[in-house]
């Protein structure tokens, strides 16, 4: 036990210390402008359901009897038929980047009305559409539902996961393609995922010592990329600038606090000014303990109950823990550990030390 408790710690503190920084791909750091996904939702019906359905909402029966009236069944005007075994859905999809027609995507499928589940039930052909209104992809199948929602007669229920929301896969076939550019216009812009002018700057210096004045700084995000023309070639290009190996920049000095979990993070960047910390913990403890006391015999006297109270109080922690010049997260830890902090004290010392200049740390509260 004591050479696991010691292997542990080790491995703890092999993940505090700072770590030197090491090559990541350009791929891993950004991506090119215009070569992405775009998102596709659609509104649709679900049909086949084992009474699981929506019953006789407004917006149901108005999209049934749109649906019927593209198969050539007109429903009755004035009435609103039961359909407990369909469901109002919402559709949403990603449509990938240079997806061609006839390509198949996966599609999501989830109840918008009082629908209990999808389970066994079937999506009508459904057309998708893009943020500019045009129909990207058709989606139609038989649904596949995780979740499962069941109920007695007495009206107690019992759910699995979530029962109205399902999956189709490959389930909508694209129809038409998004233009994205990467082949036209004399420059191609690529983007950082996370803005750092550091990292930019190693990203264009690996790129021009390849291809010498291929690329600029636009700011701390983007550069700018002049690539030959022509899809082929520029495409091998791009695939080899995706690969080339570059140093980020160390990520800035952060704290991150969870207010709803407890849960603080501090990366490995955070140093720490000359600084004492003692951290106490007052418990004051009352115990009652009542007696009952019985009068003589054959006396006048009654039975009575007499009051018996302990008062403590007792101060834990008493520690003071101080940090040199620099500290690292390695240090930091080992002493709010010998502090015996709980996650809520930790944020209560951090913040005091911000304030007090000490912790050279962005907090942010999530």
């Amino acid at each position: 036990m004591v050479i696991r408790s010691l292997y542990l710690l080790g491995l703890a503190l092999a993940f505090a210390l700072p770590q030197t920084a090491h090559a990541e791909r350009v791929r891993d750091l950004g991506a090119f402008q215009g070569v992405r996904s775009n998102q596709l939702t659609g509104y649709g019906i679900v049909v086949g359901l084992n009474g699981t359905g929506d019953d006789s909402l407004e917006y149901l029966t108005q999209a049934m009897r749109g649906v019927s009236g593209r198969v050539g069944v007109q429903l009755p005007a004035g009435v609103n038929p039961a359909l407990k075994n369909a469901a109002a859905v919402m559709i949403t999809a990603d449509l990938p980047a240079f997806a061609k027609p006839g390509q198949r995507i996966d599609v999501t499928v989830s109840a918008i009305g009082k629908a209990k589940s999808l389970r066994g039930g079937s999506l009508i052909l459904t057309p998708l559409y893009g943020a500019d209104g045009q129909i990207y992809a058709m989606t139609q199948g038989n649904l596949a539902v995780g979740g499962l929602g069941i109920s007695g007669a007495d009206g107690s229920k019992l759910t699995v996961n979530v029962p109205t929301v399902g999956r189709i896969a490959d389930g909508a076939s694209v129809e038409r393609a998004v233009a994205t550019g990467f082949d036209s216009g004399d420059v191609l812009r690529w983007n950082l995922f996370q803005a750092d002018f550091l990292t930019a700057t190693r990203v264009r210096d690996a790129i021009n010592q390849r291809w010498p004045g291929t690329a600029a700084i636009e700011d701390g995000v983007t550069l700018a990329l002049r690539l030959p023309a022509g899809p082929d070639a520029r495409g091998s290009m791009m695939a080899a600038i995706e690969m080339l190996d570059v140093s980020p920049a160390e990520t800035p000095a952060r704290v991150i606090v969870n207010s709803r979990t407890g849960t603080v993070v501090i990366n490995s960047a955070v140093r720490l000014y000359p600084a004492a910390i003692s951290h106490g913990k007052l418990t004051v403890q009352i115990d009652e303990n009542p007696t009952v006391v019985q009068p003589a015999p054959f006396s006048r006297g009654t039975t009575a109950v007499q009051q018996d109270s302990t008062l403590s109080a007792t101060e834990d922690g008493r520690h003071v823990a101080l940090f040199k010049p620099g500290a690292s997260l390695a240090k930091v830890v080992d002493a709010l550990n010998l502090l015996g902090v709980t996650p809520s004290d930790l944020v209560a010392i951090l913040e005091a030390l911000k304030q007090a200049g000490a912790l050279k740390a962005e907090m942010v509260v999530i």
